[in-house]
């Protein structure tokens, strides 16, 4: 069966020029042949994600071509006329495959709206709203390496796909013969027919519009002279991001030159990922060279952004996302409250592996923090529900601390460039108020205490991962741990039940959330661990955060609870 489709490919994918070669290169080679067309790219709610290659089990315009024919099934199952808005960004083939699915919503009627350029992830999310689209198209890896691609899902809503959706596109896509079951004409017609329109300057206009109006403090940026480097690690974000901060009034911005243009094969950082050092470190060197107050960097989809901050000792600070988020917090509180413009009951949205920091600093501001599941689309569905009852101006802040930040209402995900500007306004204020970023982090810490996040995966590979993985989590639901790094267990929270449980009463209260599997240990101390297994890998991740009043109290509090979690977990 997996030669017999082997043979079909070699006989079928010729219009992609890259993947004959590469299918004659592995005739013969079973394990090759397997690796390619043994399963196929599974469909789900962040779409698709694959090595770029030829088979089923690759991103090629075949397969793009069958998801969207699944895409197009799925919204013709309603009367009426549809559209889609489509983006891509500077990955390998982004561009091929977007026109690719564009070709193949016009043969199926439906109309595609798609950007002549690449644009970011909140672009898409943006213009799927404002053009009243039935669904959107992102072409992106995100932050994954040059070998990869992939196809994220997006609702009318502007939030990445609802797992009833994509199921519903998924089996639509299992009933479609990846050759002879896809319609599709060619880009050129589409265009003539009126059926694939380019979207035109005045959405961007109204994106940049909607993002500046989250500005706290306009002007602030063009009197403070910060100096500030920017990387957009060859991604999309290097145009709209020096857009919105040119509109601030931000003078001395100098761009990392290796990492300046488009370019899905980064050179200079094979894994494009802000949260890491290595990524950065062209920036680094460059921000020590110049003497900048500031370092960001956007990831290839520009959805996610990180920096780097002058220390005490004149070198240079990465910051976590949590730390960011924090701060970002406080600074919109703080500004809002001043200028009078916080609105009643405010709420601050976060996924609950974020750090606990976030709610403290949120209630100290009359601010109501709410959790919920990993995934910015359910931070995007409590701005929606906010939406339906005409309060969605009470929406302050949502962030992840995997790097992504939302303020605002306009997009449903998360956004670099509004985050690129909310934090260089922030590094501005502090300049002009003779202080800077890090020293207002440290008056955080020292007001509401050291607050340490730290994850840990634990691998379960092999036939008996998965097993082991479901057999652990039983065993921690049946006999959790009644303390953990010598603090005493408060309240457990499992979240497969929609049950907390306060550990000294019993008294049980539910959790509105979708059941997930996530066993939650709140600890005495203001401290809490979480287990949550990996969807898609033999991983069973641990989120520790731990409070002191120092960081290195905080630090040995959190190395007690992880050595208590690897006795739990057999590691």
């Amino acid at each position: 069966m997996i030669q017999q489709e082997y043979e079909r490919w070699l006989a079928c994918a010729a219009e992609d020029p890259d993947l004959i070669p590469e299918l004659e290169s592995i005739k013969g080679n079973e394990g090759e042949i397997a690796d390619r067309f043994a399963v196929e790219l599974e469909f789900g709610t962040a779409g698709l994600r694959g090595v770029i290659g030829a088979g089923t089990n690759r991103m090629n315009i075949y397969i793009v071509r069958k998801a969207t024919q699944g895409l197009a099934n799925y919204l013709n199952r309603t009367p009426g006329e549809h559209s889609v808005a489509i983006s891509f960004d500077s990955r390998i083939k982004s561009d091929v495959f977007s026109k690719a699915a564009a070709e193949v919503l016009a043969a199926n009627g439906i109309v595609a709206h798609i950007y002549p350029e690449l644009m970011p992830v909140p672009a898409l999310s943006f213009a799927t709203r404002y053009l009243k689209c039935d669904a959107g198209i992102m072409v992106t890896a995100s932050h994954n390496p040059s070998k990869y691609n992939g196809y994220k899902a997006y609702g009318p809503d502007g939030c990445q796909m609802t797992s009833e959706a994509a199921d519903a596109v998924y089996a639509e896509m299992q009933a479609t013969d990846t050759f002879t079951g896809v319609k599709h004409i060619p880009f050129a017609e589409g265009l003539e027919k009126g059926l694939i329109r380019y979207i035109g300057d005045e959405v961007k206009e109204e994106l940049y519009k909607n993002i500046e109006a989250q500005s706290v403090r306009p002007g602030v940026c063009a009197n403070a002279g910060l100096k500030l480097v920017y990387s957009p690690l060859n991604g999309s974000g290097n145009v709209p991001v020096r857009r919105v901060l040119k509109d601030m009034g931000v003078k001395d911005i100098t761009i990392v030159p290796e990492q300046e243009f488009p370019d899905g094969n980064f050179p200079t950082c094979p894994y494009p990922n802000p949260e890491i050092r290595e990524a950065l470190a062209l920036g680094l060197k460059l921000v020590e060279a110049t003497g900048a107050d500031l370092m960001l960097a956007t990831d290839p989809d520009a959805d996610r952004v990180g920096i780097a901050v002058r220390d005490h000792d004149g070198s240079y600070k990465l910051l976590t996302g949590n730390e960011v988020g924090v701060l970002l917090l406080d600074y919109l509180c703080c500004a809002r409250i001043e200028q009078g413009t916080m609105p009643k009951d405010p709420i601050m949205v976060k996924s609950l592996v974020s750090t606990m920091m976030a709610d403290v600093v949120a209630e100290h501001y009359g601010v109501r923090p709410i959790n919920v599941l990993t995934g910015f689309k359910y931070i995007g569905e409590q701005i929606h529900l906010l939406e339906v009852k005409g309060e969605e101006k009470r929406f302050v802040l949502g962030f992840e601390e995997s790097y992504g930040y939302l303020s605002g209402t306009y997009v449903r995900d998360k956004d670099a460039i509004v985050a690129s500007m909310l934090i260089v306004e922030m590094a501005s204020w502090y300049v002009s108020q003779g202080t800077s970023i890090l020293e207002r982090l440290e008056h955080l810490y020292e007001t509401f205490g050291w607050y340490l996040n730290k994850v840990e995966s634990f691998e379960f590979s092999g036939l008996a991962g998965m097993d082991q993985m479901k057999q652990i989590m039983a065993d921690l639901r049946a006999d959790g741990p009644a303390a953990i790094g010598g603090r005493k267990v408060t309240r457990v929270l499992d979240y497969s039940t929609h049950v907390s449980r306060d550990v000294a009463t019993g008294e049980v209260e539910t959790i509105d959330l979708p059941a997930a599997n996530v066993l939650t240990w709140q600890l005495e101390g203001g401290a809490q661990v979480i287990v949550r297994p990996s969807g898609t890998e033999p991983k069973i991740k641990v989120y520790y955060s731990t409070k002191g009043a120092s960081a290195a109290e905080s630090a040995a509090a959190q190395a007690a609870c992880a050595a208590d979690m690897h006795r739990l977990l057999g590691r």
